[in-house]
């Protein structure tokens, strides 16, 4: 079954669903609505004409109550249904090319000085990252965006690759995934409940993890011996105001942990359950047992029962607001000896609670880059190769942001002697569009996901591109300007350990001929030079002569267009050479200008 139609099932069977579990909310409400509307027919009867007994009281508030028990799991089951539903929806649109209208577009980490994020549109609407992203948590966003961001080593990426194979058919998986990371979406604050775990230790009195239950046992030995007189209640009236007095000794300790700790473990439980889901599933790519292993933070015990444990403890400290046994707490210490098993716990699992988070953040992100793969089944994985000074050889290359049946292959080969392609042709033939294929494309491989080509041999590269650069009124500067500072940031790269893949649109086209032709031919040089290798497009044939002063390491090649019946036609396929007309007069006529 193709992953249209596997979608197109699974929401059919999802909404399916969801009708039933709507009909049986509304049932089950309006029998809630009767059990209510007897217990008060019932009480009538009871208390009014005294006809009788109280006893039948519990039958309708035991009906009652079963009612209320079984209608919260519906209303779970329905939203866990409905999220699913929006997942396969999103799924559905992203393979029907209607994605750009939802998802999360990444806009938070969008970052004009970096030195390709912008031109390669990777953040934003209609961006690579709201095309991929599946991620329902903050921790999965920021992992997927920070692999856009910076590559990832060569190993790294086989590790991923390895580990997407077998996410794939696991559909199932990435499902709950993305619907239990709705609910974490919702309410978790990872920086504030890994912070909550990292804060130094409330200092409670050295030894008052002892003093507190022996007090406690003290308490209800000596109340036993009085109720059972052996003793006078002295004794035990004693050792309770040294309890209580102790208590209030504890009490702003406890009160800080108290309070501390609500809003964590809220949000913990809530991740505990994805991952619970994580967890359970038996993985056999390393990276995915690593990152499983991860979630046992060092010990024996599983990173899900370690929450459930502190959600046990959070619970008991609850206890002590029951009116009937709040004096039976004040008595036992029953707060004080709580907070100091929270504060043990977090002694032991409190710094790991980052490493859990993380770990989420990097399955989703992987899950991200497997339904990308899932969905585009004829989008292979790079071979990746060690060659000395970089490569980047790919057949039938297309951009991924386009639709697939729209898309116009090329062919595109750097690397060995050729180290620079000089692309020219006229407005609008797809010269821009050309650098940013290779640079998505380069993102793409070294992020560890699939690949828009039949095929892609690239090495570990460096990236810097100016395609997008922009003036500033804000900051004073002209495009000229922030052309040539962000040229000096790409020059810069070369001095990294990575080879050098430069993508430079219409370079220095701020500037008189002369000046441009002289500084491009120097920055070109310089780039090459110092072993990088690249793309340069230009409207300025001039420019083509590059070419000629690097004999062997530069070659020429060009988009065309024809003028049929007063309109342009682009094939937008790559050709050898140089381009041999302008359609520049042409395109301001087609828009009603007199030239």
């Amino acid at each position: 079954m193709s992953p249209l139609a596997e979608y197109r099932a699974r929401l059919e069977n999802r909404r399916r669903v969801s009708e039933l579990e709507q009909k049986q909310f509304r049932r089950i409400g309006n029998a809630r609505l009767a059990a209510g509307l007897a217990a008060i027919v019932v009480a009538f009867f009871v208390f009014g004409e005294v006809w009788i007994s109280p006893w039948w009281l519990l039958v309708p508030l035991a009906v009652f109550g079963a009612l209320l028990i079984v209608h919260a799991r519906v209303i779970e089951h329905l939203d866990r249904t409905i999220r699913a539903s929006q997942f396969y929806d999103r799924g559905i649109a992203r393979l029907e090319d209607r994605w750009m209208d939802g998802g999360e577009t990444g806009e938070r980490f969008r970052n004009p000085a970096h030195v390709y994020a912008e031109d390669l549109d990777l953040f934003g609407k209609a961006s690579l990252f709201q095309l991929l992203s599946t991620a329902r948590t903050r921790a999965g966003e920021d992992t997927l965006a920070r692999w856009l961001l910076a590559p990832a080593s060569a190993d790294e990426v086989a590790a991923r690759h390895e580990a997407i194979q077998e996410l794939r058919p696991l559909l199932d998986l990435r499902e709950d995934l993305a619907v239990l990371g709705s609910a974490v979406r919702s309410s978790l604050d990872p920086d504030a409940v890994a912070a909550w775990g990292e804060a130094p230790e409330v200092d409670f009195p050295a030894g008052a993890r002892y003093v507190a239950p022996l007090l406690a046992a003290a308490v209800v030995i000596l109340f036993s011996l009085y109720m059972a007189s052996v003793l006078t209640r002295t004794p035990f009236l004693a050792v309770l105001l040294l309890t209580l007095g102790y208590g209030f000794f504890l009490g702003s300790r406890t009160l800080h942990v108290a309070t501390a700790v609500n809003s964590p473990s809220h949000d913990l439980a809530l991740l505990a359950k994805l991952l619970q889901r994580v967890e359970r599933e038996p993985f056999r790519a390393p990276l995915l047992q690593s990152l499983q292993a991860r979630l046992t933070a060092g010990h024996q015990l599983k990173a899900s029962a370690e929450i459930a444990y502190l959600g046990r403890l959070v619970a008991r400290l609850d206890w002590q607001r029951n009116l009937v046994f709040a004096p039976i707490a004040m008595a036992l210490l029953w707060s004080a000896q709580v907070a100091m098993a929270i504060e043990r716990w977090r002694r032991v699992s409190g710094r790991h609670i980052r490493e859990w988070i993380d770990t989420t953040g990097e399955f989703e992100a992987l899950c991200s880059l497997t339904g990308y793969s899932y969905e585009h089944p004829a989008d292979v994985f790079p071979e990746l190769t060690s060659a000395p000074g970089g490569c980047f050889e790919a057949e039938a290359i297309a951009h991924p942001l386009m639709p697939d049946a729209h898309a116009i292959r090329n062919d595109v080969k750097l690397g060995g002697e050729t180290r620079l392609w000089i692309v020219s042709g006229s407005n609008m033939s797809g010269k821009s569009t050309l650098l940013r294929t290779v640079g998505i494309n380069t993102v793409l491989a070294w992020a560890g996901a699939p690949v828009r080509a039949r095929s892609l041999k690239i090495s570990p590269l460096s990236l810097g591109a100016s395609i997008r650069v922009q003036d500033s009124l804000q900051d004073g500067r002209s495009r000229f300007y922030a052309e040539i500072t962000r040229l000096r940031e790409v020059v810069a790269l070369t001095s990294g350990p990575r080879p050098l893949l430069f993508l430079l649109d219409e370079l220095l086209s701020g500037t008189n001929s002369h000046d441009r032709q002289a500084g491009a031919s120097a920055i070109v040089r310089a780039l090459i030079d110092r072993g990088a290798m690249g793309l340069i497009t230009t409207h300025d044939l001039a420019l083509a002569h590059i070419a000629d002063a690097l004999p062997g390491r530069a070659a020429n090649v060009h988009f065309a267009d024809t003028l049929e019946n007063g309109e342009l036609h682009f094939d937008y396929r790559l050709q050898p050479g140089v381009v041999e007309r302008s359609n520049a007069l042409d395109l301001m006529r087609s828009v009603g200008l007199e030239v």
